[in-house]
């Protein structure tokens, strides 16, 4: 998934449907940019779905040169979150960010 597709999801309110380390998850993007090592990333809220820590909901890390599939949904992203913080410290370049 390249930063593009989660931008537009970000700005057209979409939640993103995503196939992330084995596990589909649903999630809504606050934040997409880049790490000090340049490998992109997105800071989103989980809706639902699997996770390996246990957590099927809240905030998670995803990058995005590891998600395997993405689809824009037609469902509307309640973002933002409460707890969303705009100029994520690990988001080294932002790219987009509501």
């Amino acid at each position: 998934m390249d930063t593009s597709q989660a931008c537009e999801a970000l700005r057209s309110k979409c939640r993103l449907e995503l196939k992330y380390s084995g596990r589909d998850r649903i999630v809504e993007v606050h934040a997409v940019g880049y790490t000090k090592e340049e490998r992109p990333i997105m800071r989103a809220w989980q809706v639902r779905g699997g996770s390996a820590s246990g957590d099927s909901s809240g905030w998670k890390l995803f990058r995005l040169d590891e998600i395997e599939s993405a689809k824009t949904l037609q469902e509307i992203s309640e973002a933002p979150r409460s707890g969303y913080h705009r100029g994520d410290p690990m988001i080294s370049r932002i790219v987009c960010e509501l």
